[in-house]
């Protein structure tokens, strides 16, 4: 295909995602809403003595927006294996045969480290980032969170680590498609830590242990991708 026709494609795809996440939005607006908000409160309300289990808002508006906000990070995750199909069926024309057949490996695996990296987050980070931050400071200092501020912080966490975790899956991808072989891979592991090194101190909270939670998992998928790739090749030998 030409410039344009690509192009063109690409809008296409573009706007099927977009339906999709509006149905996304408007299903968790209308059926899971109060699920969502008490699932991320969770992590928060566990670290806080049961009398300072609130969440304030200082604008009329702030409230509602921010529900509106929760419901359209929802939508991401929720159909994430939908936009993954879409950006597949993207690069597809673009490869042979034998490497479109991989659309189910790729959207599962794609799908997967996406949502893992969301509940790593979750599940891991917030908890300890949490307690130590909120227990930070002097005994007379007391934390008056507000909502859109505690939201928007786990939702941004959430998926930049969802992002992060797409570490492996793009690795794989480009050893298929033939950019990177495991051998430089494991040439250049030393300045593939430095760069986690930074992700990781841009990507996580502002200390040293969320930081390291964050190094850890992405390197181990670093040396996961170079095994994987290494296998392929041995594969792909005659």
């Amino acid at each position: 295909m030409g410039f344009w026709q690509h192009l063109d494609e690409l809008k296409a795809r573009l706007f099927r995602c977009m339906i999709v996440f509006l149905v996304g939005f408007m299903l968790c607006y209308f059926v899971t809403d109060h699920y969502i908000f008490e699932f991320l409160q969770k992590p928060l309300f566990d670290a806080l003595p049961p009398d300072q289990r609130k969440l304030y808002f200082t604008s009329i508006f702030e409230n509602f927006l921010t529900h509106l906000k929760i419901d359209g990070y929802s939508a991401l995750f929720l159909f994430s294996p939908y936009y993954f199909f879409q950006i597949w069926s993207f690069i597809a024309p673009g490869l042979h045969s034998r490497e479109r057949k991989m659309v189910i490996p790729f959207v599962t695996s794609a799908s997967f480290f996406f949502i893992a990296g969301a509940g790593f987050a979750y599940k891991v980070l917030f908890p300890v980032g949490f307690k130590f931050f909120l227990a930070y400071g002097l005994p007379s200092d007391s934390p008056l969170l507000t909502i859109d501020s505690y939201y928007g912080t786990c939702l941004k966490l959430m998926l930049l680590f969802g992002v992060a975790f797409e570490l492996p899956v793009l690795l794989v991808l480009l050893g298929l498609l033939g950019v990177i072989d495991s051998q430089t891979l494991r040439s250049q592991r030393k300045n593939a830590l430095i760069g986690i090194t930074v992700v990781s101190a841009f990507i996580a909270p502002p200390d040293a242990v969320s930081m390291l939670l964050l190094m850890g998992p992405l390197f181990l998928m670093y040396e996961g991708a170079a095994l994987v790739i290494r296998l392929i090749e041995k594969k792909k030998k005659p």
